[in-house]
């Protein structure tokens, strides 16, 4: 997998994991507070901050029947009817651009989800470096070409979708000119629980699409990312907020700064560890070999007599011969006095 350019930022598993902080509508209609999120997020040391774009009538239409109303007791939006949770949730498009520039001016990497053709068109005079593909849009394949004809990099979450699902979203974005293509494994729950989140699917799906793969993480904390990051994961992605106490329609499953921060550096140390396959001690560990196990003297011995197991020991440090000697040792002669606390070699015999 060859690794992909953001803004001068490499990502590929040569590379520490990309954080993204996902602001959503976490900004509760104040410009003000996204820039706080924008200047948190900075703080926190994540590499991008992601809104998404879309207005209440790009979304959905403004209609009251049942088939637009969220019943389901577990989500936070229950009860919610989608064009007024979209109208309460959307970021004003005249927001993009201030936002963009304050993540610019804090050497963060910003981008945006589009919705609809007219937000791709409308983010292109934005000249954003890449894109984000929701789970709820991966199967919307117009949409799917309309950002990959820009030939920009492109983020896609796979949550709800089919194996076969997610092969005609790849093929359609590849085709219609997109090279770069980041997957992201999700699980379309708020919050997620980690045991639906089935990260073990990142290296299958690295194999079968022969990209990047990441995670859009909707967990509480850091573990299930970090874990993902062993598994292969190049991109984590985590809804942000400065504060859940504050709310937003995102507010409940969102990190806050300390926890962002705790992400950034506890990511990065998962990917170190991964390190290359080796053998035999490490640069680092050379230092600790004289503490091995070793052949000692352990009594004061004359020459001509017989190496037994109470004068001949295998202990700490390790200045003597190896251990796996040990038995050939016993019952030879040694042909010179030795002192008890000797290392065995075979000049003794």
């Amino acid at each position: 997998m060859n690794d992909i350019n953001f803004e001068g930022r490499l990502v590929g598993p040569n590379h520490p994991p990309f954080i993204i902080a996902e602001m959503s509508g976490n900004h509760n209609q104040s410009l003000e507070r996204a820039l706080e999120i924008v200047e948190a997020a900075a703080k926190a040391g994540v590499h991008a901050l992601k809104i998404q774009t879309y207005t209440a009538d790009t979304m959905t239409i403004n209609i009251a029947n049942k088939d637009f109303k969220i019943e389901d007791k577990n989500s936070l939006w229950n009860e919610n009817n989608l064009y007024k949770l979209y109208q309460q949730a959307y970021t004003p498009w005249e927001w993009h651009k201030p936002i963009f520039e304050r993540c610019r001016k804090l050497g963060l990497i910003p981008f945006s989800t589009p919705f609809d053709e007219t937000a791709v068109d409308f983010l292109e005079e934005l000249n954003i470096p890449m894109y984000k593909i929701a789970s709820f849009e991966n199967n919307d394949i117009p949409l799917i070409k309309k950002v990959a004809s820009t030939g920009k990099p492109m983020i896609i979450s796979t949550g709800m979708a089919t194996l076969a699902e997610l092969d005609e979203t790849v093929r359609s974005a590849r085709d219609a000119g997109c090279e770069n293509i980041i997957l992201l494994k999700c699980t379309s729950t708020y919050p997620a629980s980690p045991k639906n989140t089935n990260i073990s699917m990142i290296p299958h799906m690295q194999g079968l699409f022969n990209c990047q793969v990441g995670l859009s993480d909707h967990t509480m904390g850091t573990a299930v990312s970090v874990a993902s990051v062993a598994l292969g994961a190049t991109v984590i992605e985590k809804h942000f907020t400065t504060s859940r106490a504050d709310g937003g329609v995102d507010a409940a499953f969102s990190m806050e700064p300390n926890e962002m921060q705790d992400l950034v550096v506890d990511t990065e140390k998962a990917w170190q560890a991964l390190g290359h396959i080796t053998y035999g001690p490490s640069e680092e560990e050379k230092k600790s070999m004289k503490f091995r196990r070793s052949i000692y003297i352990v009594k004061d011995l004359k020459a001509g007599d017989v190496l037994t197991k109470e004068n001949l020991r295998v202990i700490r440090p390790g200045y003597g011969l190896a251990p796996k000697y040990y038995e050939h040792l016993l019952g030879k002669k040694v042909d010179k006095e030795i002192k008890a606390g000797t290392p065995a070699d075979w000049s003794i015999l």
